[in-house]
C-alpha cells in the first residue's frame, strides 16, 4: 500500500494539521512534493523514548501481537511435518495425515490431462512478471518501498514463483522419465495389501517384467515431500492470506476514499494490487497444492514478522511508522491491532473458499483424471 495513497481520514485530528493535509494533497495531485517530507511530518512523537513504549496501550497491542504468534508456533510443532512413529518395534518418520503432501503435488497440473510443462511456462511468466513490478518500482521509488507490508508480500509472491520454477523443471524432467516407463510398466498392478505384483506368463520374461517393476517403483509411486516441497507449500498458503489481506485492505477501505478525493491513480499502484492476487488464483488453478487450515499459522508469523520488525526500528530509531494505524501512541491503537488480528481469518478464508471450491468442482466434472484424489 504506497503510502502516499494512505487516507489520513484514519490518522486522529489531533494528529492531522492542515500544512499535512495540504501536502498530502498536493502529491497526489501534482506529485510535486518529496514523499519523504511528508512521511516525515507524521512522526508524531518520539519512538525512542521510555515513555513512548511503557503504556497500556503498548501492553494491550503487545498482547494481541503476541499471543496469535505463540498460539501459531504451537500450531505448527503439533501438526507440521514429520512425526515419529513405530512399525513392529522400529521407529520411523511418516508424514501428518492432516497434509499428506506428496513430492510431485508442487509440479503437477491438478488433472491428468495437463502436461506439467503448462504448469511450468505459466509459472516462468508469473516470476517474470512479478520480479519485473517489483524491480521497476524499486527503481522507480528507491529501496524505502520495502519499509511497508505490500512490497514484503509482492517479494514474496516473486520468491513463490521463482521456486515453483525451478520445481517444475525438475517435475517436467520425472515427467519424462515417467514417460520412458512405456509398455513395460503396462502391466504393474498394485494392490492394497499384496503391494506390486505382475503376471509372469513365463520364466524368460520373469527379468524383464522385474525390471519393469523397479522402474515403475521409481517412476509412478508418488513419495512423501522433501523439505523444498514443504517450503513451497508453506509460502504458497503464507502468500494467499497475505495477499488477501493487503489487496482487500487497499481495495475495500482505501481506494473509496481515493475516489472520493478525486484521486487519480498510476498503473504502478494498481498493478501492486491486484497482479500478485491474479498471479497467485492462476497458479492455484493449475497446480495440486492442499490447503490445509492450520498453516493460517504461517500467515500470522509473517505479519508479526513485520509488526515486530518495526517495533525494533522504532524503538531504535525515532522515525514515520508507514502506516499510522501502527503507531502505538494513539489512543484507538488497540482497536486497530485487534481490528487487524480479526482480518486475518476472513482473508485466510476466502482464499481457502476458492481452493476447495476449486477441488470440489474438479472432482465433480473431472472425477477420473482429478490428480488430488489419491
Amino acid at each position: 500500500m504506497n503510502f502516499l495513497n494512505f487516507p489520513f481520514f484514519l490518522i486522529p485530528r489531533s494528529k492531522l494539521n492542515p500544512p499535512l493535509f495540504l501536502i498530502s494533497f498536493l502529491s497526489q495531485r501534482n506529485h510535486f512534493v518529496s514523499s519523504h517530507v511528508m512521511m516525515e511530518l507524521l512522526t508524531t512523537s518520539d519512538t525512542t523514548s521510555s515513555s513512548y513504549w511503557l503504556t497500556w496501550r503498548v501492553l494491550i497491542c503487545s498482547v494481541i501481537v503476541f499471543t496469535p504468534v505463540a498460539v501459531s508456533l504451537i500450531i505448527i510443532c503439533k501438526y507440521e511435518g514429520l512425526k515419529q512413529v513405530k512399525h513392529d518395534g522400529k521407529e520411523s518418520q511418516e508424514g501428518l495425515s492432516c497434509d499428506e503432501l506428496y513430492d510431485d503435488d508442487v509440479w503437477k497440473p491438478c488433472l491428468q490431462e495437463i502436461h506439467p510443462f503448462w504448469l511450468l511456462g505459466y509459472r516462468v511468466i508469473a516470476f517474470c512478471l512479478a520480479l519485473a513490478t517489483i524491480v521497476s518500482k524499486t527503481i522507480a521509488s528507491g529501496a524505502h518501498i520495502f519499509y511497508y507490508y505490500t512490497q514484503w508480500t509482492f517479494t514474496l509472491v516473486t520468491i513463490y514463483f521463482g521456486i515453483g520454477m525451478f520445481l517444475s523443471i525438475y517435475g517436467c524432467y520425472q515427467h519424462y522419465k515417467m514417460s520412458s516407463c512405456g509398455f513395460n510398466v503396462q502391466h504393474v498392478e498394485i494392490d492394497a495389501e499384496l503391494g506390486y505384483y505382475t503376471p509372469l506368463t513365463n520364466r524368460k520374461d520373469k527379468n524383464v517384467l522385474r525390471k519393469a517393476l523397479n522402474l515403475q517403483e521409481r517412476c509412478n509411486v508418488s513419495q512423501a515431500a522433501g523439505i523444498s516441497s514443504y517450503l513451497f507449500q508453506v509460502i504458497f498458503q503464507m502468500n494467499a492470506g497475505a495477499v488477501m489481506l493487503t489487496d482487500l485492505i487497499y481495495w475495500c477501505l482505501i481506494f473509496p476514499f481515493l475516489t472520493i478525493e478525486d484521486y487519480t491513480l498510476n498503473f504502478m499502484t494498481v498493478n501492486l494490487h491486484t497482479l500478485n492476487a491474479i498471479l497467485l488464483l492462476g497458479d492455484t488453478t493449475l497446480n495440486s497444492l492442499r490447503f490445509p487450515w492450520f498453516r493460517i499459522s504461517y500467515f500470522i508469523l509473517w505479519t508479526g514478522a513485520f509488526v515486530i520488525f518495526h517495533w525494533i526500528l522504532h524503538a531504535c530509531v525515532s522515525i514515520w511508522w508507514p502506516y499510522p494505524f501502527l503507531d502505538l501512541s494513539s489512543p484507538n491503537a488497540p482497536l486497530w491491532y485487534g481490528l487487524l488480528a480479526i482480518m486475518h481469518i476472513p482473508c485466510y478464508g476466502i482464499f481457502a473458499l476458492i481452493v476447495n471450491t476449486k477441488h470440489y468442482l474438479l472432482s465433480k466434472w473431472f472425477p477420473e483424471s482429478y490428480l488430488l484424489k489419491r
